[in-house]
């Protein structure tokens, strides 16, 4: 592996990161509706501001969610709606786990 492939790499790591809590998850599927603030999210999740804050926080330095501050409130949205095609990825992923679960429950 070169030096190249291995930022490229870690560039991946880094986002895939970002997305590997179920919160951020959330997140990032209430935002594919539209742009929602912080107070919005804070009370769909049910979890203090600065929680969500936190997390948010992570999901912009991955680079997947912008903000834009409007008086004192900050509006999120998603910076690529294509981050949702991985996500369909991952459920035919589950989709095929289940699948081959059913089928060795069905040889026993």
């Amino acid at each position: 592996m070169n030096a190249a492939q291995l930022e490229q790499l870690e560039a991946r790591a880094k986002i895939i990161k970002a997305l590997a809590h179920s919160t951020r998850l959330f997140i990032v599927n209430e935002l594919s509706k539209g742009e929602r603030c912080v107070c919005e999210l804070q009370e769909e999740i049910g979890a203090d501001i600065s929680t969500v804050s936190k997390h948010l926080s992570v999901l912009k330095n991955a680079g997947i969610v912008v903000d834009d501050k409007r008086g004192l409130q900050v509006y999120y949205r998603l910076c690529c709606p294509c981050i949702l095609n991985f996500f369909g990825c991952i459920e035919n992923v589950i989709q095929e786990n289940a699948r081959k679960q059913t089928a060795l429950v069905r040889e026993a």
